[in-house]
């Protein structure tokens, strides 16, 4: 008993023997056409890009902007009588620096030599 039809039957001839693969080939190829050529009507819709002059530029300077560039020391310890010691409360909450006019001084720029040792490194640690 055959119970399909004419058409299942012409239908399932074309596709055994490629005709349906190449239909099916050219129905996608024509859609991807159709998509590239939509892409460049819709790309010759928009305004052209900027010219080299009419782009923005850097400012005069080799900083970003908003970037700021000073040199920081060591605020002073307040010192006190030796009678009373200071209090945490007491000591100013600017982190421990102050802004400083002069660049540190070479032999406070250099890596002091102290091996830190880092966890995993064989390091003994300070002091090597």
């Amino acid at each position: 008993m055959n119970t399909l039809s004419a058409a299942e039957v012409l239908a399932a001839g074309v596709w055994a023997s490629g005709l349906g693969q190449v239909i099916g080939g050219l129905v996608i190829v024509a859609v991807l056409i159709g998509a590239v050529w939509l892409g460049f009507r819709i790309r010759d819709r928009e305004s052209d890009t900027p010219k080299p002059e009419e782009q923005p530029h850097r400012p005069e300077t080799d900083a970003l902007p908003g970037e700021m560039s000073e040199y920081r020391r060591p605020e002073e310890m307040p010192q006190t009588d030796g009678e009373h010691r200071l209090m945490p409360y007491q000591l100013k909450k600017s982190g421990g620096t102050e802004t400083s006019p002069d660049p540190p001084s070479e032999e406070k720029r250099k890596w002091g030599g102290i091996s830190s040792g880092g966890f995993g490194s064989g390091g003994t640690g300070h002091g090597d």
